[in-house]
């Protein structure tokens, strides 16, 4: 069982009394927690908080229920009262300093998870004022009704509304079912995804099969495992039986384990995790499909190369499919679905069974290379370069993203995911088949970091520098302000609007570019993937929805604008020129 109010997470606020009757029964700190986050409140905390009068086992339930009912009916079972406060509560929450003290700390964190961009949770704060304000009467509850309506009306709460109803849509397996149950998944790898992957898998009950080449290298992925299993038990997320369970699933082997091969032959579904090699991956089909049932999918967690140039050569291409997780596995929820031409309906669904069952929201995209998030993420990248080229400062660049919406600038996400990786992205996305659309930039700028051993946060020099210790700040040094400033062959006054449209337009054009190829189903399928493969704001509801609510027939004039002024690579795909026609929307709601 879970408790909460969830409606913030719609750009809502909790209707039919909510924002007033909840804190005079929890207190005003443990209100304002559960109506600004959203989050679940389990059985222990709501006893505690005084949420809920009693928690009873789930055979005892119904019994409970119908003699308290009785209880209260007949006058046995006395009606309970709003738990006593502690004389800290007392002050912050019942005195007018306290208090005071407590709407600044609360309206400070609200600014610095919003960043202004939500109207929800400062109007759950003003009727929750109101009504301290106005405690008799009705007309606490006018303020909060006449509060949801606004909201309701916002352009904020349909793309959050959007999101929510595309996560519902998402969660049907297209492809139907399965040829063959599931049950035990092998993972080749046990690297950091790897072992994120087998996490999943062993959370939701799978048998997991953890192979990598040595006892080293398996400690490591185990070490992994249990380490964030062991976080989620000091934090009471996760209780000390079902860490034993989980860790009784999975089955750490090497390729001197003498039995490896005789595991393998149960494998329902085996999913490689090994580097981007492709013959590398190629061996590893053929040596896979030498010691599983004929049954058994091969899933590749490739996050680049083709599909259907891995299937070469195998004696079961039908039975092949991606599976692209994005880092870190056990924390980030999408999951590409990549069947290439040959892969059977049955592979794909179960492919996407298994995704959907480790908790991930699956997108199923064409083969092409890049997929989908990471072909749309291709021409940003080589955008960002070029504002680069153009003597914008690295720390404007960030600022003006994490302005439009984004969780993080594109300076730190290229640190936060690698140089090396976001250059071969770039640079790989730019000899495949985008053509223009890869132009107008230039990859050496990550190229030449990575010579100089500039590798992102985990080398602890990227862009920025990084000290040791999570609460170190980041900077940037004079190495790379003379790298910086040697590389930009001009120095542009750019506004922070026009940076991010810049940056974004071809972002979003890319999306619409694969709609129009048919590389992804439809805009929910396109919007979803952003949100949750980039971090593509929220309160925006994804690439499509904030097309149609900018206008797309605005949105094609101002890359018809910035090609005129840079160059092709901002010339609006065929599709979006269509609807800008026309007239049309991606979304009819």
């Amino acid at each position: 069982t879970k408790l909460g109010l969830p409606e913030v997470k719609l750009g809502l606020l909790p209707g039919f009394g909510g924002t007033q009757n909840l804190f005079p029964l929890v207190g005003l700190q443990g209100a304002m927690d559960m109506m600004l986050t959203g989050k679940d409140i389990r059985p222990p905390k709501a006893k505690k908080m005084g949420l809920v009068d009693m928690v009873v086992a789930p055979a005892s339930l119904e019994t409970v229920a119908i003699n308290t009912a009785l209880g209260l009916a007949e006058g046995t079972v006395k009606k309970s009262t709003p738990k006593k406060k502690s004389l800290m509560n007392r002050f912050i929450e019942d005195t007018s300093i306290g208090r005071n003290m407590m709407w600044k700390k609360v309206e400070e964190m609200v600014q610095k998870n919003t960043n202004g961009n939500y109207p929800a949770p400062s109007a759950i704060i003003d009727c929750v004022k109101y009504g301290l304000d106005h405690p008799t009467g009705n007309d606490k509850f006018k303020f909060e009704r006449e509060s949801f309506a606004k909201l309701a009306a916002t352009t904020e709460s349909e793309a959050l509304i959007g999101i929510f109803d595309g996560m519902t849509k998402m969660k049907k397996n297209p492809s139907g079912e399965p040829a063959h149950p599931i049950n035990t998944v092998a993972v080749m790898g046990a690297g950091l995804m790897g072992a994120g992957i087998a996490q999943v898998s062993a959370e939701k009950g799978y048998q997991v099969l953890l192979k990598d080449r040595d006892d080293a290298a398996i400690g490591r992925g185990e070490s992994y495992i249990t380490e964030n299993w062991g976080k989620k038990v000091k934090r009471r997320r996760m209780t000390q039986y079902q860490y034993n369970k989980n860790s009784s699933n999975v089955v750490g082997l090497t390729d001197e384990s003498a039995n490896w091969k005789k595991h393998f032959g149960n494998a329902d579904l085996v999913i490689e995790a090994v580097f981007e090699d492709i013959d590398l991956k190629r061996r590893i089909v053929k040596q896979v499909e030498e010691v599983t049932p004929d049954h058994c999918v091969f899933a590749t967690n490739t996050s680049a190369i083709p599909i259907a140039d891995i299937a070469e050569g195998a004696s079961r291409p039908g039975q092949i499919v991606g599976m692209h997780y994005f880092s870190p596995v056990p924390s980030m929820p999408l999951l590409e679905i990549i069947p290439h031409g040959g892969t059977s309906d049955a592979t794909t669904a179960a492919a996407f069974e298994v995704g959907t069952k480790q908790g991930k929201t699956c997108v199923v995209v064409k083969d092409v290379p890049g997929f989908y998030v990471n072909r749309c993420l291709g021409p940003m990248l080589i955008e960002v370069s070029a504002l680069v080229r153009d003597g914008i400062e690295l720390e404007a660049l960030d600022k003006a993203m994490k302005n439009f919406g984004m969780p993080v600038g594109p300076i730190t996400l290229a640190d936060e995911v690698g140089i090396d990786v976001a250059s071969h992205v770039a640079t790989f996305l730019s000899n495949a088949d985008l053509g223009v659309r890869m132009s107008g930039g230039d990859t050496s700028l990550m190229a030449n970091m990575i010579e100089k051993g500039w590798l992102g946060r985990k080398s602890g020099q990227g862009f920025y520098t990084y000290g040791k210790g999570k609460k170190s700040k980041k900077t940037i040094n004079a190495d790379v302000r003379k790298y910086v400033k040697d590389f930009a062959t001009q120095n542009l006054d750019l506004s922070e609007k026009e940076i991010q449209d810049r940056i974004v337009s071809r972002f979003v054009n890319e999306a619409a570019k694969c709609l129009e190829d048919e590389i992804i189903a439809d805009p929910v399928a396109g919007d979803i993937g952003l949100v949750f493969g980039t971090g593509f704001a929220p309160f925006r509801g994804g690439p499509f929805r904030y097309l149609d609510t900018v206008g797309i027939d605005n949105y094609v004039g101002l890359m018809n604008g910035f090609a005129d002024t840079y160059g092709p690579q901002f010339e609006p795909c065929q599709l979006l020129k269509d609807y800008a026609a026309s007239g049309k929307k991606f979304h009819k709601f």
